[in-house]
């Protein structure tokens, strides 16, 4: 039995040791969720906003990777934004979590159409627990013991384009390499991990008085490694209610639906499964939830 447990251990862990690297962060609900990868959002909309992702993949899995984000975003001006965002990654023996502050201004390009820059600074701390291959087939390289587990300073840039009716963002969320580990025929080691660059886009189609189609898509690019691209589709009813599927090139699928409980809370689920038969057969897929509160931003006569 323990040996069963190993042997989906490793699988999962070697399954995403490949797919970390091409997607960093990775969310169903990407939509909601530009703040954790560009700076840009932060306040776009004049509103006030704090967000909370958790998502809990390979269920099932034992020491499966889960991501836990958290951000903050508010406008200081009619032209500034500023932004607060903790991501925190769990992966197998990895955990990884960035502090970054966003800072955005805005640039008018006619009355329906603006373009935000952002600017991420911060850091993240890294931490690897070697105890959590006593029991595994990996041999331990022994650079593992030499890793730097302090705190690693980052910057990020980011471009969104706003309509009424699109967007297009793009941006890389953190330039300054540092190190990882790494999984390379079969063997754990350490290495650098490589810059990733984010585009995506959207358009919302009025369908009736109350209904509105919304398409978008987000590609992930990194040196190395094939482009990954999310296509989804989406419609939404009234501003209260959206649901969508989303399709991912490299064999992911996902079902989304958002709710707006009140002005002031959003509440969004995903569900997400994989055409790989491998994991098909060893997890029960995996779980995204999103809480958000909205704070309108006062006007000058309200205060």
């Amino acid at each position: 039995m323990n040996f069963l447990k190993n042997s989906i251990k490793i699988g999962a862990l070697l399954l995403f040791g490949s797919i970390y690297a091409q997607q960093q962060p990775n969310y169903a609900l990407y939509r909601y969720t530009m703040n954790a990868i560009n700076p840009a959002y932060a306040g776009a909309d004049g509103m006030s906003r704090l967000t909370a992702n958790f998502r809990s993949q390979w269920i099932t899995v034992e020491d499966a990777p889960e991501t836990q984000t958290l951000f903050f975003e508010t406008s200081l001006s009619d032209n500034v934004g500023l932004g607060l965002s903790i991501v925190n990654d769990d992966v197998f023996a990895e955990n990884n979590t960035s502090f970054m502050v966003d800072f955005s201004y805005k640039l008018q390009l006619n009355d329906a159409t603006n373009i935000f820059l952002g600017l991420k600074a911060g850091g993240s701390t890294y931490n690897f627990n070697r105890g959590q291959l006593a029991n595994l087939a990996f041999p331990q390289d022994p650079a593992i013991g030499n890793l730097d587990t302090g705190f690693k300073p980052n910057v990020g840039v980011g471009a969104y384009l706003v309509n009424d009716k699109y967007f297009v963002s793009l941006s890389i969320p953190r330039i300054l390499l540092s190190e990882r580990i790494n999984l390379e025929n079969g063997r754990l080691t350490t290495a650098t991990e490589k810059t990733h660059f984010f585009l995506s886009g959207g358009y919302n189609f009025d369908v009736s008085s109350d209904w509105e189609f919304r398409p978008s898509a987000m590609l992930r690019a990194v040196s190395g490694a094939p482009i990954s691209a999310d296509l989804t589709a989406a419609f939404r009813y009234d501003e209260r209610f959206e649901l969508g599927g989303m399709y991912r090139t490299d064999g992911g699928w996902a079902g989304t639906i958002m709710f707006s409980l009140a002005d002031w809370m959003d509440l969004g689920y995903a569900y997400e499964g994989t055409s790989r038969d491998v994991l098909n057969n060893t997890n029960d897929g995996t779980h995204e939830i999103l809480v958000r509160f909205n704070f309108p931003k006062k006007s000058s006569s309200d205060e």
